[in-house]
């Protein structure tokens, strides 16, 4: 019977589940960056059982975290009469020594001093930048747990830490002061706040550890600089300080149905969905690295994984689609336009795709079409002989070696054509006035620009204009000043011609006289 006894017990030690023989749940290793600091009654309503218990709970609730300078960082702040930091954000580098003071913390007994405690929380150790204290631009958790007797007026001690930007979370052993508990959480209330047995409080660890996740997860991978075959791996240096190295592998994502890849790579992945994939490897102090010979268009999965022989790490991973390929003409513009020619540009410079470029114009609406080719090694040509003031569609196309075209068109539009004033007469009429007379162009004119200035010193700026119809010839100018300059312009549709000027010369005996420049 004794025999039979003593089996039975070692049967239920061996079968009995244990917190430490549960495995790290997936993704919580290396994910994280900032500081949380627990807040646990210890006072006199607290039992040593009760205490022990919450101190377990912390224990298997922080074990999986990785602990550091740059990333999780967590405190321990005892409420009691005098509340008391059991420990810092700077002291646990390590989970050993978290865990050894965890199982070494004692309570301190005494009155449920909450609001002292949130004080020093406030001004101390979840101050930003202090010695000790958190760490600026990160962020920062307040977990409390308490019994839910008398835990004080906390309401606003609570809500000027959570206007700081702590985000605050609770959990009670007991089942009173409800209404209380849920006003002091960060929202979302029924993520942040938790009821539990105090026998039972293993049941909501899975859920409060993904709660902390949530609002302290960093990015500690990610690309940048994608272009159409290359890409940037950027990721936190974790591990600066130790030896190891950073293992990258890197490889397209497999389309739906595809089998799995097989040679021709450097090997095969389930990290990247059993495709080929590329391995790099990079020194413990690097934070980035640049893939290359990327195919266009193409989803990637990247993997990163930390390995060093002196802390664990998680893999981690990310994707990430390159751009297509810019095929040329991606561009195609006008540089320069004059009254019989346009200077047509178009881009990128692909010499080493494209074998040549074909330009096709024709005046709108139904021009003859004209067709010039140009070699691979162009990006911009002159058409010549065009129409003035007429609208051309210019459609630039690529051939490439691979036989693919890619065409794209632009409107350009040549300068109308703007004749100069051809001639300009003067004629004064007594001591103040000129008839002043001139021939123009009919074709495309729209009117007369006339304009005159006084020349002397005596009269600075005294000008004046006027606008005349373009079936206008002459015109008589009044209470001019002595030598008062006179000029005539052609208006055109789109632009002014060039026109003459004559100084008006007043004498005795009226004098005809022609254009000076």
């Amino acid at each position: 019977m004794d025999v039979i006894m003593l089996t039975w017990v070692i049967m239920c030690l061996f079968l009995r589940p244990l917190d430490t023989q549960n495995p790290a749940p997936e993704g919580v290793l290396n994910c994280c960056e900032g500081d949380v600091l627990f807040l646990v009654d210890s006072s006199g309503s607290v039992s040593t059982y009760e205490h022990s218990r919450i101190l377990s709970f912390l224990s298997e609730l922080l074990l999986p975290f990785s602990l550091g300078e740059d990333q999780v960082r967590v405190g321990l702040l005892q409420v009691g009469t005098k509340p008391r930091l059991e420990f810092g954000f700077d002291k646990h580098k390590t989970q050993s020594g978290l865990q050894r003071d965890l199982k070494n913390t004692q309570p301190i007994r005494g009155d449920t001093n909450t609001v002292e405690a949130l004080k020093m929380a406030k001004d101390w150790v979840l101050r930003p930048g202090g010695t000790g204290g958190a760490r600026a631009g990160l962020p920062r958790v307040l977990v409390w747990l308490t019994d839910g007797i008398n835990p004080g007026d906390v309401i606003k001690p609570m809500a000027d830490l959570r206007d700081e930007g702590v985000a605050v979370l609770v959990v009670s052993t007991g089942h009173s002061n409800y209404l209380v508990l849920r006003q002091v959480v960060t929202e979302p209330v029924d993520d942040h706040l938790h009821f539990v047995d105090i026998d039972d409080m293993s049941i909501i660890a899975n859920d409060l550890r993904n709660a902390i996740i949530e609002i302290i997860r960093a990015e500690r991978i990610n690309v940048r600089d994608i272009s159409t075959n290359s890409a940037t791996l950027q990721w936190r240096p974790v591990l600066s300080g130790l030896q190891g190295y950073y293992d990258i592998r890197f490889g397209q994502v497999p389309s739906e149905g595809a089998g799995g890849g097989g040679g021709g790579g450097s090997g095969t992945s389930p990290s990247t969905g059993g495709s080929s994939y590329q391995r790099l490897t990079e020194s413990a102090d690097s934070s980035s690295t640049r893939l290359t010979d990327l195919k266009p268009d193409t989803t990637y999965t990247a993997t990163l994984t930390p390995e060093s022989n002196e802390q664990r790490f998680n893999m981690l991973s990310v994707t990430f689609t390159t751009k297509p390929e810019v095929l040329s003409p991606s561009m195609v513009s006008v540089s320069e336009s004059g009254q019989t020619s346009v200077q047509v540009s178009w881009g990128p410079l692909q010499p080493d795709k494209v074998t040549s470029y074909i330009i096709e114009y024709s005046a709108l609406p139904r021009g003859h079409l004209h067709t010039v080719t140009v070699g691979r090694t162009h990006n911009s040509t002159l058409l010549r002989d065009l129409l003035p003031d007429t609208t051309y569609l210019v459609t630039v196309t690529a051939r490439y070696a691979s036989g693919k075209e890619k065409a794209m068109s632009v409107k350009a539009c040549t300068q109308e054509v703007t004749p100069a004033l051809s001639d300009l007469q003067l004629t004064t009429v007594g001591s103040d006035s000129v008839e002043v007379n001139w021939k123009g162009s009919v074709d495309g004119l729209r009117g007369y620009w006339v304009t005159w200035e006084a020349q002397q010193s005596s009269d600075p700026g005294q000008r004046s204009s006027l606008y005349l119809p373009p079936e206008t010839l002459s015109t008589r100018l009044s209470h001019l000043p002595p030598s008062a300059r006179v000029c005539v312009s052609p208006i055109y549709r789109t632009a002014r011609g060039d026109g003459l000027c004559c100084t008006a010369q007043f004498h005795s005996d009226a004098q005809r006289y022609g254009y000076q420049s």
